[in-house]
């Protein structure tokens, strides 16, 4: 089957550039703001760099060569306006936030963002809206079986929590998507076998209240680690809505020495059991959203293969059709690439 992305462009940003007082990398999110012509883009630092923040910046993709130019810094607060404190200066009741998904609401002009939270402190994942500066609005909460448990027998893992955000075309809703499983929910991914279900939850926006949730099932590790037995993984790392039903879904794995593979899927979010009941999800007791391919992204052109974490819609182009965005998360790596690429979606 012909992919349905069609390469259009491709920039890289030097490792660990600075911006204002701040040094850049972890891109894990990013969005765009159509009426400023930016787009939006989330920091994974836990604070360790720089406060925990967002950037926004300008790229021209459809001109050849033009290199994305960061405009501006917002760092995200707490509820007390103050930013969010490292690991080294977290108190006991305080999470140290490592921020995964964002989404601009452009008819509140407010941000919607998710931290994978920090499980081996006792805080499960969180879901916030704020102002485009960075200020708090409130912490909408999630239901039970995101709360992090100090037994560990169930629950999000530690760095396996809400990785994708998107937001449904009139607004209303968001979905939040968990890299894998939760423990009682199944296994992660192994080169063997896919992972088990990961929960995808409907957010009502005005009520603040979990609508519907479904499942997904990420497919198994598809590259083997250059050595046998070292590190590798496979999980959500980004949805994006296509329509008001329709979603892409972007799988991320990593193998040691072998390096990444990406593959983007669609689903139907109404092909799929409502699992917000479920405390538990057993094969016998849902069923999981089937999933289409959309591209494989070693068949699409790109100089090199990083990290993408972040999807969005960027502005729409001159023919009417919609342009994809994806940009890498380097981990503050000087072995990886802060990558922005392109491209043509059809369908």
């Amino acid at each position: 089957m012909p992919s349905r992305l069609r390469f259009v462009a491709e920039a890289r940003w030097p490792h660990r550039p600075h911006f204002d007082g701040s040094t850049i990398g972890g891109l894990s999110a990013i969005d765009y703001d159509h009426a400023k012509g930016e787009y939006l883009l989330l920091c994974d630092d836990r604070s360790d760099f720089a406060p925990a923040r967002i950037y926004a910046a300008k790229w021209a993709a459809s001109n050849k060569g033009a290199r994305p130019e960061a405009v501006g810094r917002m760092t995200l607060r707490q509820r007390d306006g103050s930013a969010w404190p490292s690991r080294r200066q977290a108190p006991a009741d305080v999470p140290v936030i490592d921020p995964e998904a964002l989404r601009w609401r452009p008819d509140t002009g407010t941000l919607l963002w998710t931290t994978e939270g920090d499980v081996r402190r006792g805080f499960g994942p969180a879901f916030f809206e704020s102002q485009r500066d960075g200020t708090l609005i409130r912490e909408i909460p999630l239901p039970p079986l995101f709360h992090a448990d100090p037994d560990r027998r169930r629950g999000p893992r530690d760095n396996l929590g809400l990785e994708g955000l998107a937001l449904t075309s009139d607004g209303r809703h968001a979905w939040l998507a968990m890299e894998n499983a939760l423990i009682q929910d199944g296994p992660s991914p192994t080169l063997a076998a896919p992972g088990g279900p990961c929960r995808f939850t409907q957010v009502d926006l005005a009520s603040g209240k979990p609508s519907r949730q479904i499942a997904y099932v990420p497919d198994a590790i598809p590259v083997r680690p250059l050595l046998p037995g070292t590190y590798a993984d496979n999980g959500v790392s980004e949805i994006l809505m296509i329509d008001d039903h329709r979603m892409l879904v972007l799988e991320r794995a990593y193998a040691t020495g072998t390096g990444n593979s990406l593959r983007l899927y669609e689903i139907d979010t109404r092909g799929a059991t409502d699992t917000l009941p479920l405390e538990r999800l057993s094969a016998d007791n849902h069923r999981p959203a089937s999933k289409t391919l959309v591209a494989d992204f070693t068949t699409l052109g790109l100089t090199r293969l990083d990290n993408f974490e972040g999807m969005c819609w960027g502005p729409q182009r001159a023919d009417g059709k919609r342009l994809l965005v994806v940009v890498s998360d380097d981990n503050f790596n000087p072995l990886q690439v802060t990558q922005f690429a392109a491209f043509e979606f059809t369908g």
